[in-house]
């Protein structure tokens, strides 16, 4: 599960001059660090979805990852808020409950 609040949809509007109708992909990068899995980051473009595995529109945008990313996420939900005294987004990673 992907879950944006409407200040960090409208911090990507502004950050990556979205218009209504885009679409944000979040996906796992190659990188130093990385809070879930070393040497794995979560990486953003704007791109339409080919084969999205989980996604939600917000304030117009649709906020979406590929099929082939969501290992990244096994066991966890994505949340994305606005933090304004950094002025910028955080990620935080939400234990998904056991069925």
């Amino acid at each position: 599960m992907i879950h944006v609040s409407s200040e960090a949809a409208a911090w990507f509007k502004k950050e990556l001059g979205l218009q209504e109708g885009q679409a944000v992909r979040f996906f796992a990068r190659y990188s130093a660090g990385g809070k879930l899995h070393p040497g794995f980051s979560l990486g953003i473009d704007v791109d339409q979805p080919v084969s999205p595995g989980i996604k939600s529109e917000v304030e117009g945008i649709t906020f979406y990852m590929e099929d082939q990313d969501l290992w990244y996420l096994d066991g966890y939900h994505l949340n994305v808020t606005y933090d304004p005294q950094l002025g910028d987004i955080e990620y935080e990673y939400e234990v998904a409950a056991s069925n």
